[in-house]
């Protein structure tokens, strides 16, 4: 079999704020005062296969887009290793660990913010290919003329700076600098949240597109669950910091297993006929400093059972190619339920 394209094992992610030199007197005085620590990614298992799009997606905080980074090579796992084609990035150095960080690119939610509002198109897809030595500087200015015919741009723009384009064009504009260096793997970090629907729905054809033309794997970080799936094959569903349910995409929606997975969904406005009670998810996502216990999300789980506050439960396939981490599909006795064609037991 073909080795996953990218592995992560055991990965983890944490942003410490050390005592400043008051806590540190203070303590001298019993104070009893603590680094803070934020565990934004917590204990992530996940393969993808090449040519795979993988959609995270969870509520604000939960860790998706640290975990994009973590990936993409932004930051470094705390603990764990990023594997890209059976190698850990982190035992690379010199071409090797170029020649990945090139092939592993993120295309950013905020265009505006993440393009130089000082350099002009032509530079901002240019320039990284030039300095990386995959085009000559001489056919610079043809070279981008390419990418952005390629993205659906007019390359007679390509003098002009990012203010200069409206928000649709200037996503495209952050794909086309992703593409200039020829990745691999696009980690892609709600990068069509800020469009206008009609505009999102070009994008996601256009990443369709690039997908089928060059082979490109996904990683699709967002909040929109119909966005997700609209594009994904699989989906990773993440709450503080674990994923919690990974799944395909069809299979996921049709009938989620988690409780939380369970709660995302019956939260997405859906256009039927039939009246429908709306009622959002019970309580605030949990602060990552000081996370419960157990299973993360039992505070606001209405199956949640004295096991849940003590043990974490651990990610386990409940049926081919699915995942979940819940107690409640190894103890469905004595509690409501459901259970699917495979056997897995749904909590209802």
């Amino acid at each position: 079999m073909t080795p996953p394209i990218l592995t992560l094992e055991t990965v983890s992610k944490r942003f410490v704020k050390p005592l400043d030199a008051a806590e540190k007197v203070a303590n001298l005085f019993g104070a009893g005062l603590r680094a803070q620590v934020v565990r934004a990614v917590d204990d992530v298992n996940l393969t993808i296969a090449e040519g795979e799009v993988v959609g995270l997606v969870g509520e604000s905080g939960c860790g998706k887009s640290t975990l994009g980074r973590v990936i993409s090579g932004i930051m470094d796992p705390s603990e764990g290793r990023v594997l890209y084609r059976g190698a850990d990035v982190a035992r690379m150095g010199g071409k090797e660990r170029r020649a990945t960080d090139l092939a592993v690119q993120m295309i950013f939610q905020d265009p505006m913010a993440s393009l130089n509002p000082r350099l002009r198109v032509i530079d901002i897809i240019g320039e990284a290919p030039v300095v990386h030595g995959l085009v000559e500087a001489r056919d610079k200015e043809a070279y981008v003329a390419e990418i952005m015919g390629r993205v659906g741009l007019d390359a007679s723009t390509r003098p002009r700076y990012p203010h200069q384009f409206s928000g649709g064009q200037r996503a495209r504009i952050g794909i086309a600098r992703a593409l200039a260096v020829k990745p691999q793997v696009l980690v892609c970090d709600e990068s069509t949240a800020a469009l206008d629907v009609s505009i999102q729905a070009q994008v996601l054809n256009l990443f369709m597109k690039l997908r089928h033309e060059l082979n490109l794997t996904y990683v699709f970080v967002s909040h929109d669950l119909g966005v997700v799936e609209h594009i994904s094959d699989r989906v990773a569903v993440m709450y503080l910091g674990r994923i919690v349910e990974l799944s395909p995409t069809d299979e996921l929606f049709r009938a989620p297993n988690h409780p939380y997975t369970q709660a995302l969904l019956d939260e997405v406005p859906r256009l039927v006929a039939k009246k429908r009670k709306f009622s959002s998810l019970k309580g605030e996502i949990p602060s990552p400093l000081d996370p419960p216990s157990g299973c993360h999300f039992h505070p606001r789980c209405p199956h949640a059972f004295a096991r849940c506050k003590v043990d974490r439960p651990a990610l386990k396939e409940i049926a081919p190619g699915r995942f979940s981490a819940c107690h409640l599909n190894e103890e469905a006795p004595a509690r409501p339920g459901r259970a699917t064609a495979d056997g897995a037991v749904l909590a209802s």
